[in-house]
């Protein structure tokens, strides 16, 4: 009889963590961003999807997000040559090349274009 017993406790345990995860609240689908989206150009959209996205779609990683002009901003202030510089060489967490060694600098501008939502040069 004693044998049961641990094990009931750690199924009423369970249960109850899983009930603990409810909500009452209807869950609604997140609003469509610009995180979501991705270039019109077909081989830059292909670049932006194997190395820029991981982290400039992820609230999470720090990046300025994909369309959010306001975190662009003070960034593209500083000129396309210091953006550029930054992708290449890598800045604070941005990994060197961005993680695109077969990008070209032209690739570079016209995603970090993209990204920021207007076109640098």
């Amino acid at each position: 009889m004693w044998s049961t017993t641990p094990r009931r406790m750690g199924l009423l345990l369970a249960l109850l963590g899983l009930l603990s995860a409810c909500n009452d609240k209807p869950q609604h689908p997140p609003p469509a961003t610009a995180s979501n989206a991705v270039p019109t150009d077909l081989a830059l959209a292909r670049l932006y999807d194997t190395s820029c996205k991981l982290c400039h779609a992820n609230p999470a990683s720090g990046a300025p997000l994909t369309g959010d002009s306001q975190a662009w901003a003070p960034r593209v202030a500083q000129g396309a040559d210091t953006l550029l510089d930054h992708t290449l060489n890598g800045y604070h967490g941005m990994p060197p090349m961005g993680l695109c060694m077969q990008c070209s600098e032209e690739q570079f501008l016209g995603l970090i274009s993209f990204m920021a939502g207007v076109h640098i040069q």
